[in-house]
């Protein structure tokens, strides 16, 4: 099973550190995936929820282990054919599919064999039969 911090986090939610790349490699350090918010904005990608907040270089993507929410279409448009990444755009959708094939499905929706369980916490979701578990409390699920 893919066990993916949300944002960093793997005890519990932090808000102050979601995102920020010392945070997010102490959680791939830890074993495991992690989930994190990419801008591409003026030519530069950049890490952040709600708004460009962390500036990364390009290679910080390729890490082993990241499933990048592109924040914007265009971010997208720019990393959905790198073959070595896993990125998703979303909003408000059931689900859907990222580039390696998963299907990054929201809170309380129907999973699958391929599904990855969002946040299963926030809906006390069973997890039985996904293909992994993103959360704020990623150690619980070892």
């Amino acid at each position: 099973m893919n066990l993916i911090s949300h944002r960093g986090n793997i005890n519990s939610r932090d808000v102050d550190k979601e995102n920020n790349p010392a945070y997010i490699i102490q959680a791939l350090s830890s074993g495991y995936d992690v989930e994190i918010d990419v801008w591409f904005n003026n030519d530069v990608f950049m890490l952040g929820h709600d708004h460009p907040q962390y500036k990364i270089q390009y290679d910080f993507l390729l890490y082993e282990g990241l499933w990048l929410h592109c924040k914007t279409i265009e971010t997208l448009s720019k990393l959905v054919y790198v073959e070595e990444l896993n990125c998703f755009f979303h909003d408000t959708d059931a689900a859907v599919l990222t580039s390696k094939n998963y299907i990054w499905t929201y809170p309380g929706n129907k999973l699958y064999s391929n599904s990855i369980c969002v946040l299963p916490e926030t809906t006390l979701q069973d997890i039985k039969g996904a293909a992994g578990v993103c959360s704020d409390f990623i150690s619980n699920y070892k």
